[in-house]
């Protein structure tokens, strides 16, 4: 999937995986499951009765297998729905990215195109910000991929149950450097870091600590949770 990324923004893309995938638990969890509609023009997408605000990113070309930004698609260039996509070629600008400055991206080589699309929108909606993300078949030759800007989203709190299984799914989406993905996690969550050669700890908004300890390989070798609470007598 991510051998024909490059090196600049797979980097990125780790410092995102593991809040990504929390968020975006949350998110579905969040959307209904049912029709969908979209107004463009409007900026507005339905799923089941429920209503939201978002921002188109890019289509997808299962034939082609390419991906198009909405920023250098001609029917949404300059337009309100692109703008989050704009921000996305922004930021490729500022951060030597050719995955977000290309108008058009091909991605046959890749292992699992579909997949490689995926990316490119989790990597998205990582460098925004946002509460997740949307891919929905648009036509029998083409996927479209949204981010919404709705603050009726729910967004995701760090959580002591389900922080070690957080951490290692994002630690094994693009099998990087996992300390990388770990600073990611807690700076998305302005969690108070210490750093040590072998581990990383971080404050718990209850009180608690998480403790992640690496090995020579730069993987996870444990998540330790203190929860905060004093121990029962």
């Amino acid at each position: 999937m991510t051998k024909h990324f490059s090196d600049p923004f797979l980097r990125v893309t780790e410092q995102h995986a593991a809040w990504g995938a929390e968020q975006l638990e949350t998110f579905n969890e969040f959307m209904p499951m049912g029709e969908w509609s979209a107004d463009l023009g409007q900026c507005l997408y339905r799923q089941a009765g429920r209503e939201l605000r978002i921002s188109l990113l890019g289509t997808y070309d299962t034939s082609e297998q390419s991906w198009l930004w909405a920023w250098a698609n001609p029917g949404f260039q300059g337009t309100p729905v692109a703008d989050a996509a704009e921000k996305v070629r922004q930021y490729g600008q500022a951060h030597g990215l050719p995955e977000f400055t290309h108008e058009l991206l091909q991605l046959a080589a890749h292992d699992d195109p579909r997949r490689a699309a995926e990316t490119l929108a989790f990597a998205a909606m990582g460098v925004l910000g946002s509460a997740g993300y949307l891919g929905v078949q648009a036509s029998p030759d083409a996927r479209a991929y949204m981010v919404p800007d709705d603050p009726q989203v729910p967004r995701a709190e760090p959580d002591a149950i389900t922080l070690p299984r957080v951490l290692l799914t994002g630690a094994g989406l693009l099998g990087g450097s996992a300390r990388q993905v770990v600073a990611g996690y807690f700076g998305h969550h302005d969690l108070p870091q210490r750093v040590a050669t072998d581990r990383m700890s971080a404050g718990l908004p209850n009180g608690g600590t998480v403790d992640v300890l690496f090995d020579d390989a730069d993987r996870i070798a444990s998540v330790s949770i203190n929860s905060g609470e004093p121990a029962s007598a």
